[in-house]
């Protein structure tokens, strides 16, 4: 699992630095598509846009929290995704402004238990807990760092490891939308450039120390981890901290766990919206999702989002944990998706600066190891999205759900690709055709004031801040 994080991490932050690249030069709501309109094709905008409104309507975080209450209570699943569902909805018809508090107060709370998971996975790996001996690395020696799955052996060990990549890519869902709002923002460009560097930050620090803490106080061949039972106690910190016999903490890491999957719900509907008045603004879809309330929201495409919430009433019928699970490979496939657009943006930016004679000094925020992050990121997208249902390809794992929720975004992208090009007749932009010179007019003519840069210890606060 270490492994996969780590290799799933870098993708994500190469992604992360393309995205800020591109988006800090041209800052507009739902950055991808607009980007991919201006330096690909706008047939190309209007497939990631469906094709990620498309997973951004499947309501998984509110299965999941159908199956984190099951922690606490058998009450059905329907009263909780009634009661969240509408918090979700209301959450959303409000000024953008009400949104932004609401996640910042989530964001304080999720930071404060990353925190708080780290001391208490070193107190109970360091032996700090009464009755409890000292854990060190055992658990790497014995079971060993690698779990074999659908057969033994080197095989076994590499396809386990390959199969923990899927879940890994859906545990960084939502580092892509630092920029789907940065057309309602003050100051775009520092706006994005510091929130990149904050979400690189915090998956390089607080996601590679909770995995490599989780990793030495439990082991993977636990047998509620092992075979979960489709509860919230399967969870491998709650399992990790009732191991060490403390009773008080499951309930609070389940809690803060809840408050992730509301904020999640909230950024999901926040998606769909922003790219359906992406795609009206463009005249690709019908002008009613452009109507907007007094205080500039979208509030027809907000509403179509939220039709889609009960969905989330299939866990009824169906298991949570098997809900879940479809849902899962469904947002997982459409992240990477994403990915690709943003890779492929940043590409097409850099053949077009190349061939106009710019350069990347003239990019208002850089990274150093940006030139090459975009064929990173792409490579490793594309083999994630094609490798992210082998395990149906195996002699007696066939599922057609695993077929169907890991695959059917890339034939509905390269669908929703032709129909935008037959109806819209659109046309591959040329690097030399790209209107790069309007956007550095722009970026000369409209400048924003520059934040104070950190110094020393003062980057630990992109931690918190």
């Amino acid at each position: 699992m270490i492994l996969a994080y780590v290799l799933v991490g870098t993708v994500v932050a190469a992604n992360q630095v393309c995205m800020v690249e591109t988006s800090c030069l041209f800052p507009a709501t739902s950055s991808y598509i607009a980007h991919s309109e201006v330096f690909i094709d706008k047939a190309l905008g209007f497939a990631w846009g469906m094709g990620s409104t498309y997973n951004a309507i499947i309501p998984s975080e509110l299965t999941a929290i159908s199956v984190i209450m099951t922690y606490w209570t058998d009450l059905n699943s329907a009263v909780f995704i009634t009661v969240f569902g509408l918090f979700v909805v209301f959450t959303n018809i409000w000024n953008v402004r009400y949104y932004g508090e609401i996640e910042f107060f989530f964001g304080i709370i999720k930071l404060m238990l990353c925190a708080g998971l780290i001391l208490v996975g070193l107190v109970i790996d360091l032996g700090g807990v009464e009755g409890q001996h000292r854990l060190g690395f055992q658990y790497w020696r014995n079971p060993g760092p690698f779990a074999e799955k659908f057969t033994t052996g080197s095989l076994g060990k590499f396809l386990g490891f390959w199969k923990a990549v899927s879940s890994v890519v859906y545990a960084f869902g939502g580092v892509q939308n630092v920029t789907m709002l940065a057309g309602e923002t003050e100051y775009p460009r520092r706006a994005i450039h510091r929130a990149g560097y904050r979400v690189l930050t915090r998956v390089l620090v607080l996601y590679y120390i909770l995995i490599f803490i989780l990793s030495m106080i439990v082991p993977y061949t636990d047998t509620v981890i092992a075979h979960p039972n489709g509860t919230a106690s399967g969870s491998p910190w709650v399992r990790a901290v009732s191991l060490a016999g403390i009773k008080v903490l499951p309930h609070i890491i389940n809690a803060v766990v809840l408050t992730s999957a509301l904020s999640a719900g909230n950024l999901g509907i926040i998606k769909v919206s922003r790219n359906l008045y992406a795609l009206a603004a463009k005249k690709q879809l019908p002008s009613i999702f452009l109507k907007v309330n007094r205080n500039g929201l979208p509030w027809v495409s907000v509403a179509f989002g939220c039709a889609f919430l009960p969905l989330a009433y299939m866990t009824l019928d169906s298991s949570a944990a098997n809900v879940f699970s479809w849902f899962q490979n469904i947002t997982a496939s459409d992240l990477l998706i994403t990915w690709i657009a943003i890779a492929s943006n940043h590409i097409a930016l850099h053949k077009a600066m190349k061939v106009q004679g710019f350069t990347r000094h003239d990019l208002p925020y850089k990274f150093w190891i940006g030139k090459w992050c975009g064929y990173y990121s792409l490579f490793f997208s594309l083999l994630f999205l094609l490798t992210g249902g082998f395990s149906t390809f195996i002699h007696g794992y066939w599922a057609f759900s695993t077929l169907f929720s890991s695959y059917f975004i890339i034939p509905l992208t390269i669908v929703l690709f032709i129909f935008a090009k037959l109806v819209f007749k659109t046309r591959y932009i040329k690097p030399s055709e790209v209107k790069l010179r309007a956007l550095f007019y722009d970026l000369q003519n409209r400048p924003e004031p520059p934040y104070k840069k950190l110094k020393g210890w003062e980057w630990l606060t992109l931690l918190w801040s």
